[in-house]
């Protein structure tokens, strides 16, 4: 059997599923009252529980959590044809015409008599397709298009990433960490003044410069803050096991003790 044909097959098949649980007569409940506001939270949800599954190096389960990933993408498409805006064809086809587009080395049967220097980068092409092509601040607009959507220490970094490119960037690791040293004590000041406003504006001043200070060192933040989640899960659950379920309004000494318990015994189990 042709292999096109299953993966065309499937995916069909699958486009037809959720259309029938859209139904407005005999449609699940919860599928029904959907719509593209109402599915942010599942979009992300499942877009980070697809990474955790890779952090996990868990392949039976990165298999089912992309399945769910793919169902929001065809959950969005089946809302958008039913309101005659796009299908889920429109996606695939706009997706496929896009990765040629944007790598005409690869797809351009002409690409080995291009000089070098006449081939566009993959951000170059990006950029002259969208609306900020013709704006006067193209590198900043195509920064902000960028980070737009995604998590706000995503787009710190990205940020930082994008600005060392063209130059604007510390000399030293020592500058940057005198610059945290600076944000710090701005961040003292404005938490000892009680205004709230003042605090979360140097609060991001000192988290900004903390990813620079990862980008420096090649430490990946999402990642590390990801790690150190699951250690605080790992002790506080050993903390709960050693109380027999029995955490709450527990005298604060004996929490810090069993803390400092379940570092050293997690530290071993780790060995």
């Amino acid at each position: 059997m042709n292999t096109k044909e299953v993966n065309s097959n499937s995916i069909e098949e699958l486009r037809k599923v959720v259309a029938r649980l859209r139904d407005p007569k005999n449609g699940c409940t919860w599928d029904k009252k959907q719509n593209h506001q109402s599915l942010i939270p599942y979009v992300l949800e499942e877009a980070h529980e697809v990474a955790e599954a890779i952090r996990e190096n868990d392949d039976k389960n990165l298999c089912e959590e992309l399945g769910d990933l793919l169902l929001q993408v065809v959950l969005h498409a089946q809302i958008a044809h039913e309101e005659n805006r796009f299908t889920l064809e429109d996606i695939i086809n706009g997706l496929t015409n896009k990765l040629v587009r944007r790598n005409p080395t690869i797809f351009d049967s002409q690409n080995i008599f291009f000089h070098k220097k006449k081939r566009k980068t993959w951000d170059e092409i990006k950029r002259s397709e969208k609306k900020y092509h013709h704006s006067e601040n193209k590198f900043t607009s195509f920064i902000k298009e960028k980070i737009k959507p995604q998590s706000a220490l995503f787009g710190s970094m990205y940020i930082s990433k994008k600005v060392a490119s063209i130059g604007f960037e510390w000399e030293s690791i020592t500058e940057v960490w005198k610059k945290f040293d600076e944000e710090i004590n701005e961040l003292k000041l404005a938490l000892n003044s009680k205004n709230l406003v003042h605090a979360e504006e140097e609060f991001g001043d000192v988290m900004f410069t903390l990813i620079n200070i990862a980008r420096w060192y090649k430490i990946k933040p999402e990642e590390a803050l990801s790690r150190t989640n699951k250690k605080f899960i790992k002790r506080l659950q050993y903390i709960e096991s050693e109380m027999k379920g029995n955490i709450k309004n527990q005298p604060i000494d004996k929490l810090h003790d069993l803390w400092e318990k379940a570092k050293k015994v997690l530290k071993e189990e780790n060995k």
